[in-house]
C-alpha cells in the first residue's frame, strides 16, 4: 500500500473506543480524556506513515499503546524512588526521609480537622507556632522559636524585619550560594538590606568587622559554610568575638547555620560541624537553620534565639506569606519530640541512623542484597567492593563516609540498565562508577532490598 491507502485503513476514534479493554478504562478516566488520548496515538502513527513507514499496526497494538499511554499519562509525577547512590540527603530525591513517627502524625494531621491555630484549654484562638516552639527551646536551649518554610525564608525574613535599609556585615568568605543557584548577597538585596562585606576570601579578622561598623549598621551576619570549606592559609573571626564586638555596639548578631544539626556528629570523624547549641552557648542573638537537612525532619526553616527579637519577627507581614502548614507542623513535632533524648533520635530519625550506620552492618547488607540480585540475573557479575557515602544536601561537605557497595557487571551498558531501574515501577536511582552499576546499601530504607531485587529483574528481563 502507499502512503494514502495506509492512512484510510487507521481504525477510525469512535471504533477503538468500542475496544473492550479501552471501555473498561472509563471506569477510572473520562471519555473525553480517552478520546484525547486514542487521538493522539493515532496522529503519532499518521506521522510515522507519511515519513515513510510501509506497514499497518495490528488494531491490537493500537489499543496496546493507547493503554500505555493512558498509564503514562496518569501515573503520579511525585513518586516515591528508591536510593541506592548511597547519598543520604539528596536534594534531588527530597533530602531527609521522615521517621515512621512523623509519617503518622502527618497522615493522622492530613485525615482531618486540627487545633492548627486553636487553644484547646483556653477555648479560643491560638497559635501555630506553639505547637513546635517549646520543643525547639527545649532541645536547643534557645529563649524563644518560631519557624517557617525553609532556612531561605528563615533568612529573609530576619534581614526584612531587622535591617532593612540598613547595612549588614558579613565576612566575603561566608557569602555563599544555596541550591538552586541562590545566593546569600541576592537574599539580602531582596529583603532591602544593604551588604557589606569585609575580610578577604580566606580570612577574615574583627578589626575588618570592627572598622565597617557605622551609625547604619543593622547587624552583624555569619554564615556557616555547610556547603563548601576553605581550608589552608585561613583565619575566621570567632563566634564569641562578634558577640563581644556585637553587644559593644548593641548591634545583634545572628548565624545562618545552614544544615543545623542538633546532635554532635564527631563520631563521623567530622572535626567540626557546630550544633544549633553551640551557636546559642557562643551567645548568638538569632540561629537559623533547616528542618530537612541534618536535622532530618520535613522541609522548614527555623529561628531561635532572643525573646524580644522572635516575637518581633512573629508579628512582621513577612511571616504569614511564609509560615508552615498543618502537616509539616506535625512532622516537626513528631521528629523534635525524639530529640527530647538524643538516643531515641538516632534510634527513629532515618537520616541520623543512615549517617552513624556502621560499615560492618552495610557490609553484610551489601552481601545480603548481592546474594538476593544473583538469583534474579545469573548471568550477571556481582561483587562486593569498599567505597565511600556522602551526607548530601550541603551538609558536611568534606565528610566521607566508608562503606560497601554491590557492584554489578554484565548485561546492557551501565547507563542502559541505569535508564531502566530509573524508569521503571519503583524508581531505582543508582550511581555509575566505570561502567558499572553501583548500589549503595546505607540509603536503602528497611524493606526496600526486596523492592530492588523486583525490580532489577524486571529490567533485565525487559
Amino acid at each position: 500500500m502507499n502512503n494514502k491507502e495506509l492512512l484510510k485503513e487507521l481504525p477510525a476514534v469512535n471504533d477503538l473506543l468500542t475496544r473492550p479493554k479501552l471501555v473498561a478504562e472509563l471506569q477510572r478516566i473520562s471519555r473525553d480524556f480517552l478520546v484525547d488520548v486514542v487521538r493522539e496515538v493515532l496522529e503519532k502513527m499518521r506521522q510515522q506513515i507519511l515519513s515513510g513507514g510501509d506497514a499497518l499496526p495490528a488494531v491490537e497494538e493500537i489499543e496496546r499503546q493507547v493503554l500505555a499511554l493512558i498509564e503514562h499519562k496518569t501515573r503520579p509525577k511525585l513518586r516515591k524512588v528508591i536510593n541506592a547512590t548511597g547519598v543520604v540527603l539528596h536534594t534531588n530525591l527530597g533530602r531527609a526521609v521522615l521517621s515512621e513517627q512523623a509519617i503518622k502524625a502527618v497522615a493522622d494531621t492530613a485525615a482531618g480537622y486540627s487545633n492548627l491555630e486553636f487553644d484547646l484549654d483556653a477555648g479560643q484562638r491560638g497559635s501555630r507556632h506553639s505547637h513546635v516552639e517549646n520543643l525547639l527551646t527545649q532541645v536547643t536551649g534557645a529563649p524563644a522559636a518560631m519557624v517557617v518554610n525553609n532556612n531561605a525564608a528563615a533568612v529573609l525574613l530576619v534581614l526584612s524585619a531587622l535591617a532593612k535599609s540598613k547595612e549588614v556585615i558579613v565576612s566575603r568568605g561566608e557569602l555563599v550560594e544555596i541550591g538552586g543557584a541562590f545566593r546569600v548577597p541576592e537574599v539580602m538585596e531582596q529583603s532591602g538590606a544593604i551588604l557589606r562585606e569585609v575580610g578577604a576570601t580566606n580570612k577574615t579578622y574583627l578589626r575588618d568587622y570592627q572598622a565597617a561598623i557605622t551609625d547604619q549598621t543593622g547587624l552583624l551576619l555569619k554564615v556557616h559554610t555547610s556547603n563548601y570549606k576553605v581550608v589552608g592559609f585561613t583565619h575566621e573571626t570567632s563566634r564569641r568575638e562578634l558577640v563581644e564586638l556585637g553587644r559593644k555596639h548593641a548591634i545583634p548578631v545572628v548565624e545562618d547555620l545552614g544544615s543545623g544539626s542538633l546532635i554532635a556528629l564527631q563520631s563521623l570523624g567530622i572535626d567540626v560541624e557546630p550544633t544549633v547549641q553551640d551557636c546559642l552557648k557562643a551567645g548568638i542573638d538569632l540561629v537559623t537553620f533547616s528542618g530537612d537537612k541534618l536535622l532530618g525532619g520535613p522541609q522548614a526553616g527555623f529561628i531561635v534565639g532572643r525573646h524580644d527579637l522572635v516575637q518581633f519577627l512573629k508579628r512582621h507581614p513577612l511571616a504569614r506569606a511564609i509560615r508552615v502548614d498543618k502537616m509539616t507542623i506535625a512532622a516537626l513535632e513528631a521528629t523534635l519530640r525524639a530529640y527530647l533524648d538524643p538516643d531515641q533520635a538516632q534510634r527513629q530519625i532515618p537520616t541520623l541512623k543512615m549517617l552513624m550506620e556502621s560499615p560492618e552492618k552495610i557490609k553484610h547488607r551489601a552481601q545480603s542484597l548481592a546474594d538476593r540480585l544473583k538469583r534474579e540475573a545469573p548471568r550477571y557479575l556481582f561483587n562486593i567492593i569498599p567505597g565511600k557515602s556522602r551526607p548530601g544536601g550541603g551538609a558536611l561537605p568534606t565528610t566521607e563516609l566508608d562503606t560497601w557497595l554491590v557492584e554489578i557487571k554484565g548485561g546492557v551498558s551501565s547507563s542502559q540498565l541505569a535508564g531502566r531501574l530509573r524508569q521503571g515501577e519503583p524508581a531505582v536511582l543508582v550511581r555509575i562508577q566505570q561502567d558499572s552499576i553501583i548500589l549503595d546499601p546505607r540509603t536503602l530504607l528497611p524493606g526496600e532490598d526486596e523492592k530492588l531485587s523486583q525490580a532489577f529483574s524486571q529490567c533485565i528481563m525487559g
